[in-house]
């Protein structure tokens, strides 16, 4: 398949660098987009040198969802949305909250709709002081999707989510980092540095303990405290017999910096 524009692919110590680049569409997707978006995320799964994902988007906005100028109902075909979700969107969130290696988003500008939606489903999100979150479903007679509709109230609660989603008021990226929905909000010209940073510093971590890390997070919400204890026994029988704790261990013991392999 010839290679797309519309999503920029870097590779550099152990990050793999997407960038959604459709700037003058606020990088919104549409099908070109949303193919070579699955394949880069592909990547991160197949390439065991990859060992962390830094997600963005290019110019001043992170991504504005779905190109509605691909649904104009003057066209006189009625679109099946649940088609597009189950076809593109949904895959390429299983493949971010499936990958065992740290996923960074770095939110630069307005994040609406699914786009918002896709920074949530992140492993660390990190804004900009400019950006906004927007719900923007409700503006067009629809229901939140990308995952919005479960990682909102997870993370938020019923009320807090409900009224995102009914209001589709903009959340500032300060707020959003004091109700708990992103790590944290940097100044604008200090994100990408930041993140860049944090990208790098965990894709020489312990990958592999931090893929598990990530794994019975995730599992939490669903489990019991029984199950969760079991879950936490065996991923850390896991854990304990890899190189990476051992030179952890030695590290430690020899009062150096550790040089982990990520297995």
């Amino acid at each position: 398949m010839t290679k797309s524009e519309t999503v920029l692919v870097t590779r550099g110590q152990g990050v793999l660098g997407i960038t959604l680049n459709r700037p003058e569409k606020l990088n919104s997707f549409n099908e070109e987009m949303h193919i070579a978006f699955r394949a880069a995320l592909q990547t991160a799964h197949d390439d065991p040198t990859v060992r962390a994902v830094l997600l963005t988007g290019s110019g001043r906005g992170f991504c504005a969802g779905q190109d509605l100028g691909d649904r104009d109902p003057r066209s006189g075909e009625v679109p099946d949305l649940g088609h597009t979700l189950e076809t593109f969107y949904n895959p390429s969130l299983r493949l971010i909250r499936s990958l065992e290696k740290p996923v960074i988003c770095a939110v630069n500008g307005v994040a609406a709709g699914a786009g918002a939606n896709i920074a949530f489903a992140c492993d660390i999100v990190l804004a900009a002081e400019s950006a906004r979150f927007i719900q923007a479903f409700s503006k067009i007679g629809l229901v939140p999707d990308a995952g919005g509709t479960w990682s909102l109230t997870r993370i938020l609660g019923e009320p807090r989510a409900k009224a995102l989603a009914m209001t589709a008021e903009p959340l500032g990226a300060a707020k959003a980092a004091e109700w708990g929905l992103i790590w944290k909000a940097v100044e604008d010209a200090s994100l990408m540095e930041e993140a860049s940073e944090l990208a790098s510093r965990l894709a020489a971590g312990p990958t592999l303990g931090l893929g598990l890390t990530k794994r019975l997070m995730q599992a939490a919400a669903t489990h019991s405290l029984d199950e969760q204890l079991d879950m936490e026994r065996d991923l850390q029988r896991q854990a304990g017999r890899s190189a990476d704790y051992a030179e952890g261990v030695l590290a430690f013991l020899e009062k150096r910096q550790p040089e982990f392999k990520g297995q």
